[in-house]
């Protein structure tokens, strides 16, 4: 037994020598204890070793400003999205309006929009053509009516919106019939106006009560229009037709050439 324990230890020894000399002894404490003897060292080294990684850390700020910026982009696309519908040069109308077409049956064509049925009307013209003569147009069941202004080099007339042009040249299906003038909503068509506010979409006659009214009616035809602008030098009104019926379809552009 005792001669066991011996070789054993012989084992143990030789392997622990194995390991480390007595050179690697001697030096592994001053090693090891180097860093302990400060103990003010040891606190600078961890605060470099923060700063160091905050310093590393740096992205959080960058994030930010994607974050930032991304913001900014969609805040643009929503006010692009909310334009698009209302240009800053579309005026008092917005994507649809009400549209009312009237006059006598001996008269000229008269053509309102409005906002809302109650309000009063953004644009009024009155066409040279005669009524008559749009009806039977009407009758082919298309209609394309055309008013063309010309641009002006005066500064203050090009800012000047589309629906304030006070001349036009009409053309009607392609023909050319005479020219449009800008009107102001007097008396007189204001009552036919709020004559016909109850209807959102229709055609009739309406009995004339004025005296110097030589034609005995009133022929009119209301609906809602889309409106679509293309630019600040063109936009276009198309009727709204709840059924495709084959009922007569109206639409109506406005050029600045």
């Amino acid at each position: 037994m005792a001669k066991a324990s011996q070789d054993t230890s012989k084992i143990h020894f030789h392997w622990t020598k194995k390991v480390g000399t007595e050179e690697d002894d001697v030096e592994q404490p001053s090693t090891f204890k180097q860093p302990t003897s400060n103990p003010s060292d040891q606190q600078d080294k961890k605060h470099e070793n923060i700063k160091v990684k905050t310093h590393v850390g740096v992205p959080t700020p960058r994030k930010k400003l994607q974050a930032v910026a991304i913001a900014r982009l969609r805040a643009v696309l929503t006010a692009f999205g909310k334009n698009r519908s209302n240009p800053p040069f579309g005026g008092l109308l917005g994507p649809r309006v009400v549209g009312t077409l009237f006059g006598s049956r001996r008269g000229h064509v008269h053509f309102a929009f409005q906002k809302e049925p109650n309000s009063p009307p953004a644009f009024l013209v009155e066409l040279a053509t005669p009524i008559s003569v749009l009806v039977r147009e009407m009758a082919s069941g298309l209609v394309r009516i055309a008013l063309e202004c010309d641009k002006e080099d005066n500064e203050e007339k090009k800012a000047a919106r589309l629906l304030e042009e006070p001349v036009w040249r009409t053309y009607c299906n392609g023909k050319k019939c005479g020219f449009a003038t800008r009107r102001d909503c007097g008396p007189k068509e204001w009552k036919i106006l709020k004559a016909v506010e109850p209807i959102s979409m229709g055609a009739g006659v309406l009995p004339l009560t004025e005296p110097e009214a030589g034609d005995g009616e009133l022929m009119y035809m209301r609906a809602k229009f889309e409106r679509i602008i293309g630019s600040r030098d063109s936009e276009a009104f198309y009727m709204m037709n709840p059924d495709s019926n084959g009922a007569p379809e109206l639409s109506i552009y406005l050029l600045r050439v």
